[in-house]
């Protein structure tokens, strides 16, 4: 049998999963960029979907995700003042793997529950 040669970083600071994982990682960058893939949300929209989320926390994420170039933050000149968040055209190109993340989530969620209920019956 031959054994698989693992890949390595010449740069670990760069490795192309760290530089991902910088980029939508953590707990809630993920999270933000699924709900945004069905289309723009203005701030209070995030709120409500996410309660646990606090506001600063929004602000720091969202901010981030601006600076990567993943989301746009578009500001209408009204009043009172309306700020959305949409994906950019390169944001857009993490919607497979977010999508990929999230079917993992549900079979996952599946495994844990039913491996839950084979622990409970053992004991």
């Amino acid at each position: 049998m031959k054994k698989e040669k693992k890949a390595s970083c010449p740069n670990p600071l760069a490795c192309p999963v760290a530089v991902a994982v910088d980029a939508i990682g953590g707990k809630w960058k993920g999270i933000i960029f699924y709900h945004l893939i069905s289309g723009p949300c203005r701030f209070n929209e995030l709120r409500r979907i996410m309660p646990d989320i606090t506001q600063r926390v929004l602000t720091l994420q969202l901010r981030e995700l601006e600076r990567d170039g993943i989301i746009n933050r578009k500001i209408y000149h009204e009043i009172p003042p309306k700020v959305e968040y949409s994906l950019t055209s390169f944001g857009e190109t993490l919607k497979p793997i977010v999508n990929l993340m999230r079917d993992w989530g549900d079979t996952y969620e599946e495994g844990l529950h039913s491996n839950r209920s084979l622990y409970d019956e053992k004991e």
